[in-house]
C-alpha cells in the first residue's frame, strides 16, 4: 500500500498501479520481432503478414503504370532534357563564335543568352517531339495487342524514328527507323535481360 501511494505522477499523491501490477506487465515486442503497441495491445504482424503487398489493387488491374500513366513522365523528362542539352551547347556555341568576333560586355552577354535560349528551345520541343510521338505509338500497340512487353518498345521506337524523318526522304526515313530500333534493343537488353535470357532458352 505504501509502494501505491507513493508512486504518483511526480513522485508524489496517491497511484492505483504498482510496479507489481499483473495489468501493468504488458511486452512490448511480439514472437516475430516486430514491435507490438503497448496501448491497444496487438501484434501489427497479424494485420499485414510477411509477404503480402502493402497496397490494395483493384481486382484484374496491372500492379505497374502502364505506358499511358508513363508517357506524361516521359513527355515531360524528354522536354527538360532537351533544354538542358540544348542549353549546355548553347554556351559552347555561344563562348565560340562570341569570341570569334571579339565581342564583349554587355553584348557578348546578349549574344550568349540568345544562343543559349534558341538551342535549349529547339532541342526541347524536338525531344518532346519525339516523346509524344514514342508514346503515342506505344499505347496504341499496347491496346491493340492487349499485352505490354519489349515488342512493343521495339515497334513503338521504329514507327517514331520512320514518322519523323518520314519527309526527308526514304533513305533518311529508314535510317531514322534503324535508329530507333536499334535503341529500343539496347534498352530492352539491359532492362530486360532475365526475360530475354528465358525467351531465348525456350
Amino acid at each position: 500500500m505504501d509502494e501505491q501511494k507513493s508512486g504518483g505522477i511526480f513522485g508524489g499523491g496517491y497511484s492505483p498501479y504498482s510496479s507489481t501490477d499483473p495489468s501493468m506487465q504488458v511486452p512490448v515486442t511480439a514472437s516475430k520481432s516486430s514491435i507490438m503497441s503497448p496501448y491497444l495491445n496487438f501484434d501489427p504482424a497479424y494485420i499485414t503478414p510477411a509477404g503480402e503487398p502493402e497496397f490494395i489493387f483493384p481486382e484484374g488491374a496491372n500492379r505497374q503504370r502502364g505506358r499511358f500513366e508513363l508517357a506524361f513522365s516521359q513527355i515531360g523528362g524528354s522536354v527538360f532534357a532537351g533544354a538542358a542539352l540544348g542549353g549546355l551547347n548553347g554556351v559552347y556555341t555561344g563562348f565560340r563564335e562570341t569570341h570569334a568576333a571579339q565581342l564583349t560586355g554587355a553584348v557578348r552577354r546578349t549574344q550568349m543568352l540568345n544562343y543559349i535560349t534558341k538551342q535549349g528551345a529547339s532541342s526541347a520541343q524536338s525531344l518532346g517531339v519525339v516523346a509524344l510521338m514514342y508514346s503515342i505509338f506505344g499505347v496504341i500497340v499496347s491496346w491493340g495487342r492487349g499485352v505490354d512487353d519489349e515488342l512493343n518498345t521495339l515497334t513503338a521506337a521504329t514507327a517514331t524514328g520512320l514518322l519523323y524523318k518520314s519527309s526527308a526522304g526514304m533513305k533518311k526515313c529508314l535510317r531514322a527507323g534503324g535508329i530507333g530500333f536499334g535503341l529500343a534493343a539496347v534498352y530492352c537488353m539491359i532492362t530486360s535481360r532475365d526475360r530475354l535470357k528465358m525467351m531465348m532458352n525456350r
